[in-house]
């Protein structure tokens, strides 16, 4: 008997039907798997739709997902939650309106079981086509590609929701309902065997293609091998390595489904994985982007700002990225509103601004008062109050995007506030802030109420302050014309500090630590450390320079993919980090009281924000199914 592409895997918690447009046809008009897969261009439809839930950094981490806007780095308006599902998420989110009867709009559980059966059933009945050009080899390749996103789809899972049912096999309709409701797998297990998958694909895939165009956004050997480096990472950090908070977290059957005991080693493995990695990549693979200045030294700006916006045969730093993605829409949301095409409403926090260096490399800022305001470092020469009296230009640079006249290194002119003066250059290309050069709009930012950017409009930035890290200045979104970038997944950038963290974690003192940290500040264009008259001593102090490598991640990937939302959930600092409002300007001000810093609003985050809540309807469908813990 035939079987139709129908045929389904259960979740453990509900028969789900698959993304896959083939497997959404009725019974009566399925295609059979023999239609399917005896014709290459269907076969290649299936797997790029098993690929459609690689998710787009440029718009899934910020609308779709809302991993940006629950961090302390972004904020959207309260009242765009108004528009549609994904803004209704993310501001009940925020606010601790979230419970586990709304189904997130964004089904991160369900698309992952839809989309791992359909890879499954792809690897079952894919099959060499030689009369239509479908070799062998094009096979299997085609089943690593599929065999690698059912990794990384439950590696995705795991860092939202924690444990998981871990289904690696299929089942068919008529299996018995009782093998189908599972319980979750204990988070070992899962990391167990997403490090075996890894790493026998890290040995079965090239480490490049020959046509690395075509293939970009496809697996290969440095990505296989950079996520197990960071999934050991991810079960190394508090949230996953002794955390008694989910004690309590078991299946039926009684057995913990969170491990309960500190396991020391788990750093030391998460620093010899990424130790490996770093290997290949230093091998001529991957590389920081870097741009020069005549002189030869690096052009931290433009090294920055085109670390976003250039592709991949000439920036080796990315390691896994998306092809497609939605630049236009990404380039229409961080231009002001008053730009043509701009929308102007992905809004940044003071708390980002505060936590920039200076270009001196020191902290503007080691804390605040009982008020809210800022203890300021002597040593930074941070000026919070007043205006610029001169233009604040930096050397060695080609950067000309601070005026009309495409002055080399100016990024602030006269008059401007002296908050924004004399930053580290990843402050200018990460921010917009008020008073700042629009080179497509000849006009400076307006951000103040009543302004062309300003409010009291949702499509302002909230507290001031707007995105600007991948924004082109180039970009003309109104009429769509923005020029190609690629969404990164994966960049060498990230493996460094990684790399530092772990390091620091399981050999305090290690020379290796201060060296990565210091490759990246020098790409920043901003002192390492060591250089300074405040040289940290390594050897001895592992808190400190663990707070060092948090805020060098804090910046590097600010705004930019899971990466803040991961590192706050991981290192279980949520409830620390949102004791302090999310401030920013005062956004209803018209005149120079704009400067003055306002708390927006005090998020709501308590223990059970670090993981997601797993839908009622799901639970309701399987008894063996257990709750995280708080919801």
């Amino acid at each position: 008997m035939k079987k139709l592409i129908w045929i389904c895997m259960c979740t453990g918690s509900l028969v789900l039907s698959s993304c896959n447009k083939f497997l959404d046809k009725m019974p009566d008009d399925a295609l059979t798997m023999e239609m399917v897969f005896n014709d290459r261009q269907r076969t290649e439809e299936w797997l790029a739709g098993v690929y459609n839930k690689v998710p787009d950094p440029l718009m899934d981490y910020t609308r779709q997902w809302g991993s940006v806007f629950f961090t302390d780095d972004a904020q959207i308006a309260i009242a765009m939650g108004q528009f549609n599902e994904y803004w209704k998420w993310i501001v009940a989110n925020n606010q601790g309106g979230v419970n586990p009867t709304m189904q997130p709009p964004i089904d991160i559980w369900g698309n992952a079981y839809k989309d791992v059966r359909s890879a499954m059933l792809f690897i079952e009945n894919v099959k060499p086509l030689q009369d239509q050009g479908q070799t062998a080899e094009m096979v299997r390749q085609m089943k690593l590609e599929a065999r690698f996103l059912i990794a990384f789809y439950y590696h995705k899972m795991l860092e939202i929701y924690g444990a998981f049912p871990l289904v690696t096999t299929m089942f068919y309709q008529d299996t018995p309902l009782e093998k189908m409701v599972l319980p979750r797998t204990p988070v070992d297990e899962i990391v167990a065997w997403l490090d075996k998958e890894y790493t026998e694909l890290a040995t079965l895939l090239p480490v490049n293609y020959s046509n690395p165009d075509q293939m970009f956004g496809r697996p290969n050997k440095g990505i296989c091998m950079a996520l197990r480096a960071r999934l050991a990472l991810y079960a190394a950090s508090p949230l996953f390595n002794g955390n008694t908070d989910f004690a309590d977290v078991v299946n039926p059957d009684g057995k913990a489904v969170f491990p309960q005991n500190y396991d020391a080693d788990k750093w030391k493995r998460a620093a010899d994985l990424t130790r490996e990695f770093l290997d290949l990549a230093e091998q001529g693979n991957y590389e920081l982007y870097k741009e020069f200045y005549g002189n030869g030294k690096i052009d931290p700006f433009l090294s920055f700002q085109n670390l976003f916006l250039k592709t991949a045969n000439v920036n080796k730093e990315i390691i896994f990225g998306r092809a497609t993605n939605a630049r236009n829409w990404y380039n229409s949301i961080g231009n002001p509103r008053g730009f043509v095409g701009g929308s102007g409403y992905f809004g940044s926090t003071q708390n980002l601004v505060d936590a920039f260096f200076m270009k001196n490399g020191r902290s503007p800022i080691t804390g605040y008062d009982a008020n809210g305001g800022p203890i300021v470092n002597p040593a930074s020469g941070y000026v919070e109050t007043g205006f610029s009296t001169a233009a604040n230009i930096y050397p060695n640079t080609k950067y000309n995007l601070g005026d009309a006249a495409k002055t080399e290194g100016l990024v602030s002119d006269v008059g401007t506030y002296n908050m924004y003066i004399n930053r580290e250059p990843r402050f200018y290309i990460t921010l917009w802030h008020d008073n700042q050069w629009i080179p497509r709009a000849g006009r400076k930012t307006a951000f103040k109420s009543g302004g062309v950017d300003g409010g009291p409009t949702h499509d302002s930035p909230q507290s001031g302050y707007l995105n600007r890290k991948g924004i082109n200045p180039e970009a003309d979104p109104k009429n769509g014309n923005v020029p190609y970038q690629p969404a990164i997944i994966l960049r060498l950038g990230e493996f460094y500090l990684n790399y530092a963290e772990a390091l620091n974690e399981s050999d305090p003192g290690n020379p290796d630590i201060m060296k990565y940290v210091n490759l990246i500040r020098e790409r920043a264009g901003i002192p390492s450390y060591g250089s300074n008259s405040d040289q940290i001593n390594v050897a001895s102090d592992q808190e400190t320079v663990r707070e060092l490598i948090r805020k060098e991640r804090r910046v590097e990937f600010a705004l930019e993919g899971d990466i803040r939302y991961n590192d706050i959930r991981r290192w279980k600092i949520g409830e620390e980090i949102f004791k302090t409002p999310i401030y920013g300007m005062n956004r209803s001000a018209n005149n120079n009281s704009f400067y003055t810093r306002t708390a927006y609003m005090t998020r709501s985050f308590g223990k059970r924000n670090y993981l997601w809540p797993i839908y009622q309807t799901y639970l309701d469908n399987n008894s063996n199914l257990v709750q995280n813990k708080y919801w």
